[in-house]
């Protein structure tokens, strides 16, 4: 029995040098030249204000809410000159077109002052707060590449390929799993995706990804290594309440693969896979999915294996709902059934690479979930 770890990362998708991942990250919010937006934005107001020949109008206190700009979106250093750039114009124009007491002229300077102020403290909390975010969202996706194995896995039965995308710039990171054991009864498969977000979420996946690699090896039947599955997700969620954590479940599909042509299933609440053989492409039904893992006391009878055929040079695609729910610009979900299908005969090795490549494209490169698609691939 072979096992072979091989780092897998499809095409167009860099890996950080390690430079880079050691260096302090950048605020995620902020815009190359904010300054440019300022000075578009003053060129009206002063016009405005030199061409009204009413003096009850000014405009020139409008100038006063311009540092928001960067603060919102640049640099400390940017707000401090939009903050400067607004005194110098403002000073300017009311030397020109001077107000009618030195009251007015006063309050103005005061408030842009403060104002500024007020601004450029937001924009250091701001970039403060996302580099926090962002230490913990690399700290997270460093702990998901560590305990997840590296694609591909080489069993007796199977190769397994595929691509692993962990969400980096939303608020929180997801908590896709996957592994696929050895044992003496065939190879198991897991493949799931843990409710909710954020390293709590990471918790309770590694619960599950630990109690299959354990009861892959010792539980003969697959509904005896799910009941363990449901068993673990329900320790940590008592261990979860204890801490003021919520509970959480898994969906989770779970195969066993062995000599025989047909494979066992049990689905516990995820979409079913797609077989893809001789340049057909068809989804597996595996009847009604059953409850989550760690909600088996809501269900009305227990779980039940499914099977079905996959015969030698065959291949599946498990995929996350990152995948079958992204989402276009148009708001239109990733027609993942009519992409595979194009796909057909292309080789299952490139199927993993295409469609990393295609959902970047889908989405305009806004990745919102943890992208995960492990293809499948039946060994002759």
């Amino acid at each position: 029995m072979i096992h072979r770890r091989v780092s897998f990362r499809p095409p167009d998708v860099p890996q950080r040098s390690r430079a880079e991942s050691k260096a302090e990250p950048s605020p995620t919010g902020t815009v190359k030249n904010p300054m440019a937006y300022i000075a578009a934005l003053t060129v009206p107001i002063v016009a405005l204000e030199l061409v009204i020949d009413d003096r009850t109008v000014r405009l020139i206190p409008l100038l006063i809410l311009l540092p928001a700009l960067p603060a919102a979106l640049g640099t400390v250093r940017q707000t401090v000159y939009a903050v400067g750039w607004v005194l110098i114009v403002i000073t300017g124009v009311l030397i020109y077109r001077p107000l009618p007491s030195w009251y007015d002229y006063l309050i103005i300077m005061v408030l842009a002052a403060v104002l500024g102020v007020l601004c450029v403290l937001t924009c250091h909390w701001r970039i403060r707060r996302e580099r926090e975010l962002s230490q913990v969202r690399s700290t997270a996706v460093a702990l998901q590449r560590q305990v997840l194995r590296p694609l591909p896995i080489l069993t007796d039965q199977v190769i397994v390929d595929g691509v692993y995308l962990p969400v980096e710039e939303d608020r929180l990171v997801g908590a896709d799993i996957y592994e696929a054991v050895a044992s003496p009864y065939g190879t198991r498969l897991l493949f799931g995706d843990v409710q909710g977000k954020g390293l709590p979420a990471i918790g309770a996946a590694f619960a599950a990804l630990g109690a299959f690699r354990e009861a892959a090896q010792r539980e003969p039947t697959l509904t005896a290594l799910v009941d363990s599955l449901e068993k673990a997700v329900v320790r940590h969620n008592a261990f979860a309440q204890q801490t003021g954590e919520p509970e959480r479940f898994v969906t989770a599909l779970i195969l066993g693969i062995d000599a025989s042509t047909d494979t066992q299933a049990v689905n516990c609440g995820h979409p079913p896979p797609y077989l893809l053989n001789a340049g057909l492409v068809t989804p597996v039904l595996l009847g009604d999915p059953g409850v989550p893992l760690g909600l088996a006391d809501l269900a009305p009878k227990p779980q039940t294996v499914a099977w079905f055929p996959f015969p030698p040079g065959a291949t599946l695609l498990v995929c996350s709902d990152g995948v079958t729910e992204a989402r276009g610009i148009t708001g239109a979900f990733y027609p993942l059934e009519e992409r595979l299908r194009a796909w057909a005969d292309v080789s299952p090795w490139e199927i993993a690479g295409n469609l990393a490549k295609d959902l970047s494209e889908h989405t305009a490169g806004e990745q919102r979930d943890d992208i995960t698609a492990l293809v499948i691939r039946r060994t002759t």
